[in-house]
Formats: C-alpha cells, sequence, structure tokens
C-alpha cells in the first residue's frame, strides 16, 4: 500500500467527512474543483449523445453507440453494451463463463432504469439465464412487479422465451475446482469486516516473496493438473488469489436528453449461494432520473447497499453537484463507515460511473486500482470513443478479500498473472 495511515490522520478524515467540510482539505483527488484536468466532469460538457460504462463494455460501445444515434432507445443501447460480456464465456464476471458461488453454480442479477418513462426492472440470483440484462427489462416490461428473484425469476425468463443454458464453462468450472482444493477455507463464512470483533489476518511468519512463490508454484501445478490451458493457467492463479466481484454498468444519454442505465453482474466469486449484491438493487448499484442523471456501480457490492451510491450519486446532482463530486460524497460516506481505517478500507474498493442529463460525467473509485500498474478505466462515448481513468479518492491500491499479504514488488515485476 502507497498511503500514509499517520497522513491519514493528520487530515482528520473522520471529522471532516462528517462534518462536510470540503473534500480537498482532506483527500487529493475529491473535488471537481481541484484544478486537476481530466475527464468531462471537470470541464462541464454537454455533448450529446454520451455512452458511459465500465471498461469491461469498451469493445462493444461502438456499435450501441451508433444504434443511439440512429434513434435507438437508451435503454436498449446501454442493453447492447452490457449484452457483450455476458455473451462472452471468456470474460468470467458477467453471464456465460461467470465464475460460479461456492458450490460450483453461477448465479446472476441485473437491475435497470429507462428514464423516459421512469420504469424500473431487476432480477437476482438467478441460474441457468445467461442475459439477466434483458430479463430485468423483461419485468419492467411485462410484470406489475420492479424484482424477481431466484427459481421464480428463472421460471419467469423461461416464459418469456429466454432459453435455459448451463452457464458454467469448463474452464469456470476448473477454476472452481482449483479455488475448492487450494482456498475453501479463505471463504465468505465467519464475521465480515464490519464485524466489530473482525481482525485483521495476521502475517505469515515467512518471508513475502518465498511465501508469494509458494503459493504461485503450488496453484500453479494444480492448474496444469486439473487441465487448464498452459497460457491461462496464471490468470486462473490470479482469480483465486484475488476472488473478482466482476460487474458491468453501463448509462446511455441521447441527443434529446433521455438517459437510462443497466447493471448486470455474477456477483462475487465463490460467494455463498443465494448471496445478491448491490447489481440488481435499484438504488445501489444503479439509479437514474430522468430530470438528473444516471450512476451505477462495479466494487464491493455490500458496502455499496450501505450506502445506497447509485441513488445518493443522482440525488448530490440533483441538490447542485458535479458528477465528480457527486461521487466522491458517496466515496466518502464509505470510508465513514469504518471511521477511516484503513486496515479495513484495503480489503475493500468501489468504482462509481456518473452521467448527467446535459452530458457531464465522471468515474471515481475509493482505490487508484488493484495493483500497481493496473489503474481503474472506465469507457465513454460522446463522439469519440475511449477509455479513461477514474478518479481515486485514496492513493494506493486495494487488497481484495479475503485477504493475502502485499505482493513484493520483485514478484510485481516478473509475475505475468498480475496481467
Amino acid at each position: 500500500m502507497t498511503f500514509s495511515r499517520r497522513d491519514f490522520v493528520k487530515t482528520s478524515v473522520i471529522g471532516s467527512v462528517a462534518a462536510g467540510i470540503g473534500a480537498t482539505s482532506v483527500f487529493p483527488h475529491a473535488s471537481a474543483e481541484s484544478g486537476q484536468q481530466g475527464h468531462a466532469s471537470q470541464k462541464e460538457t454537454s455533448k450529446r449523445p454520451v455512452i458511459l460504462c465500465a471498461n469491461n463494455g469498451l469493445a462493444y460501445v461502438e456499435a450501441a453507440y451508433a444504434a443511439l444515434k440512429g434513434g435507438a432507445d437508451t435503454l436498449d443501447a446501454a442493453i447492447q453494451v452490457v449484452k457483450g460480456p455476458e455473451n462472452d464465456p471468456n470474460d468470467d464476471s458477467v453471464g456465460l463463463g461467470g465464475l460460479p458461488n461456492e458450490e460450483g453454480v453461477v448465479e446472476l442479477d441485473s437491475c435497470c432504469m429507462h428514464g423516459p418513462t421512469r420504469r424500473a426492472g431487476a432480477v437476482g440470483g438467478v441460474r441457468n439465464i445467461k442475459n439477466v440484462s434483458m430479463v430485468a427489462k423483461a419485468v419492467m416490461q411485462h410484470t406489475g412487479h420492479v424484482m424477481l428473484v431466484g427459481e421464480g425469476a428463472e421460471r419467469f425468463a423461461v416464459d418469456m422465451g429466454f432459453p435455459r443454458e448451463n452457464l458454467l464453462t469448463d474452464r469456470s468450472r476448473k477454476i472452481w475446482m482449483l479455488w475448492k482444493q487450494f482456498n475453501s477455507d479463505r471463504d465468505w463464512w465467519g464475521p465480515g469486516i464490519a464485524d466489530p470483533h473482525w481482525e485483521p489476518p495476521a502475517p505469515d511468519k515467512k518471508p513475502q516473496g518465498e511465501l508469494w512463490r509458494d503459493r504461485i508454484q503450488q496453484l500453479q501445478q494444480q492448474a496444469a493438473s486439473l487441465g487448464i490451458e498452459p497460457e491461462y493457467q496464471l490468470a486462473a492463479v490470479r482469480r483465486i488469489l484475488f476472488p473478482p466481484t466482476g460487474t458491468i454498468h453501463c448509462s446511455a444519454l441521447n441527443d434529446k436528453g433521455e438517459i437510462s442505465g443497466i447493471t448486470t453482474t455474477s456477483g462475487l466469486a465463490f460467494k455463498l449461494p443465494g448471496r445478491v449484491g448491490d447489481s440488481p438493487i435499484i438504488g445501489a448499484g444503479c439509479y437514474t432520473d430522468q430530470d438528473v442523471g444516471s450512476a451505477g456501480a462495479t466494487g464491493s457490492g455490500e458496502e455499496n447497499i450501505k450506502v445506497a451510491g447509485a441513488h445518493t450519486i443522482v440525488e448530490n446532482m440533483r441538490h447542485g453537484m458535479s458528477p465528480q463530486a457527486a461521487g466522491m460524497d458517496a466515496l466518502k460516506r464509505i470510508v465513514r463507515n469504518y471511521n477511516g481505517d484503513m486496515n479495513k478500507l484495503r480489503f475493500m474498493d468501489m468504482t462509481y460511473y456518473v452521467l448527467r442529463k446535459d452530458g457531464a460525467y465522471a468515474a471515481v473509485s475509493l482505490w487508484e486500482g488493484y495493483s500497481a500498474g493496473h489503474p481503474h478505466k472506465f469507457a465513454v462515448h460522446d463522439g469519440t470513443l475511449r477509455s479513461e481513468t477514474a478518479t481515486p479518492l485514496l492513493q494506493g491500491y486495494s487488497q481484495e478479500w479475503p485477504p493475502f499479504p502485499p505482493i513484493p514488488e520483485e514478484l510485481k515485476k516478473d509475475s505475468e498473472y498480475l496481467k
């Protein structure tokens, strides 16, 4: 970690956050008015149309933007983006090929909001249906409900014509088996980080460099014995050491000012069966208000639920905050929930994607990224498709949960698994 706990305490973050004192006096990147030049939230652009999404949707934005300019509905354009990762068996964070729960079953969540008609739909804990983004839209269009979950959501999807299929690919199954063999004692059971009695893990007595080499070598050997392809073995190792929380959010704004948003995910890898995070929760994983704008999230779902992140951001913009300042405020609420305790905050992360009705946008993150050289990025298209770096609240890098010791710098340089 590159932050200084002493410096953090010096800035009196707890009192400042609680009292709402100006962010620039507390966090180096927390204000849209800090003078930093970056993405459009700091330039107050009014370009439209705009598509904003998590970076795993980058490859699918160009076609969706063309459809949006051609008159496509804003929610349909956003779904066109997120369906890409849902359909990709090599994207193990969303849809087909998503990493499963602890029992080896893929469970998917999604929610959407359609600004022009002020409607919403959501599904949670869905098995055997690939495009849950479209099922969430179907709930919105064809029922009097907002959310369906579990077996009922699956039956509804089948009734609507969505085919049942096995979402666990051979590669994801092997990664799950690798996790079962090596890491099942570091699962999601036991008190969570929010528990007042939780303690950070005690460091191993073994030198860190030696510890990591042992772990990587052992896992790679097991991956080979399970039949994972040689070129993918180290990537599989990383998924075991750092279980992903993969999600994609997309907001779309047309030239008339109509706006919609959608979020879809396979959730935490190796989670408890039935766990639902923020992605299908209207107001947490996604929130859109036609009068104001749209926001969505990827990252630590439990933390985002507790601050109603997407709704908080949109309401902040309603009261005059810029997209970046609105997102930073939501991140500071997460920090406040832990009284600024870095021993806990380092085990979580969050990225918010914010699009205002006039076309101004921002993406903000709790930490700079998950490791040096891997910043949180997002995709945007407002006439030019590009990938930009999210503005972090805290300097340094998150440590995914379940916890592991820091990776020594020498291993970062010669280990391909971080890529």
